[in-house]
Formats: C-alpha cells, sequence, structure tokens
C-alpha cells in the first residue's frame, strides 16, 4: 500500500523523521510518500494541492499531520484544534475534492509530547555509563503544556547540553523499547490507524 504523508516541517525534519521511523517500526510493507510544507499557515495553505498530487501519484490515502501549538506560536495565540481542521477542509473542499481519502491528525501540543510519553526512552538517551538518569513517567502527555520546553530542561538538567529536535527527536522514538507508552497519545493512535487503516 502507498500512503501519502504531508507534515508541518522542512525536508527531513523531525516530524518527517519520526513519523517515518514508527510506521517503518509499525508496518514496514507500507510505502510512504512525503511532502514537507514548513509550518501550519503554508500547511493549510497549501496541503489541498499537496493531498491531490499524492492522490493522482497512486495514493491510497493521504495523512495531513500538524502541531496544534509549533515551536513559533505567538505568546498570546490560543490554538484551536476545530478551527485549524475547518480550515483544511475549506480547502480541500475548495480544490473540488469531496469525501477524498484524506485523514487529518493534529498532535497536542506538538510532537514532544509523542517523545515525552516514553521515560524508559529519554532515560536511555539521558543516561551515561558514569550518570545513569531515571526520568519520572508522565501519565498524560499531550496534556503537558508547551512539551519542548520540558524536553529542554530535562536534557539541561541532565548536562546532555541542549534539545534538538532535529538530532534527538528520532533518536528518543529509536530508543523504545515498544510502543506501550506511546500509544497511550490520542494523536499517536489515530496517526496509526489513518495510515494503516488499522487501529492501534
Amino acid at each position: 500500500m502507498k500512503v501519502g504523508l504531508i507534515l508541518e516541517c522542512g525536508r527531513g525534519g523531525p516530524d518527517e523523521q519520526v513519523c517515518v521511523h514508527l510506521i517503518r517500526r509499525i508496518a514496514p510493507e507500507i510505502e510512504l510518500i512525503r511532502t514537507t510544507l514548513d509550518n501550519k499557515p503554508r500547511l493549510i495553505a497549501q496541503c489541498a494541492s499537496a493531498a491531490a498530487r499524492l492522490l493522482e501519484d497512486g495514493c491510497e490515502r493521504v495523512v495531513i499531520i500538524w502541531d496544534l501549538f509549533p515551536a513559533w506560536r505567538q505568546p498570546r495565540e490560543i490554538p484551536c484544534r476545530r478551527r485549524d481542521r475547518t480550515e483544511i477542509l475549506k480547502a480541500l473542499a475548495m480544490a473540488g475534492m469531496k469525501n477524498p481519502p484524506v485523514y487529518l491528525v493534529c498532535i497536542a501540543e506538538e510532537l514532544e509530547a509523542w517523545l515525552l510519553s516514553d521515560e524508559r526512552a529519554l532515560a536511555s538517551i539521558l543516561s551515561t555509563s558514569a550518570h545513569p538518569v531515571r526520568v519520572p513517567r508522565i501519565q498524560r502527555p499531550e496534556t503537558v503544556r508547551n512539551p519542548k520546553a520540558r524536553l529542554l530542561k530535562l536534557f539541561q538538567q541532565n548536562g546532555r547540553g541542549r534539545y534538538s529536535d532535529m538530532l534527538h527527536a528520532v533518536r528518543i522514538v529509536g530508543a523504545m523499547p515498544d510502543l506501550t507508552r506511546i500509544r497511550r497519545c490520542t494523536s499517536f493512535a489515530r496517526f496509526v490507524e489513518k495510515v494503516t487503516g488499522k487501529p492501534l
């Protein structure tokens, strides 16, 4: 099966790295065709034409993935999943796409919520042979306010320098021994279901 992903990041960005890694781990038989659209305004503006191209290229389904509250957010901006969804669906409709196999996945607040879901992976990345690190479990990672800031703090507190999503995001998911923790994230479970066509 060929599946198109439309992502809110630059080419080779952390969202793309993480999503591709996870799907290859769950369903390696799926062929992923990716389109990256840099940021949320560009994703909303160009997702319809990108989705149309992916469907024309033979994708059986297309999944649009974005952060509810991306890193470049304005301090007083109030995110709204419903507003984002409405704007994307309107763009699809205006492009003449009626009931296409296009599915929406909004990560709350941002990709780092998925990374915070597995304390075992974080401990593995943060630990050294001389300094083992214990990371407390977060039961509901998608409720963490500003998860990227939480990761920055964890890295700094444990002497691992500055967290970099480009360098560390895929390393963290790669260190997850299984998916029992991350599947607690509703948006991750939805992502897997919409890409594979099967519930997680």
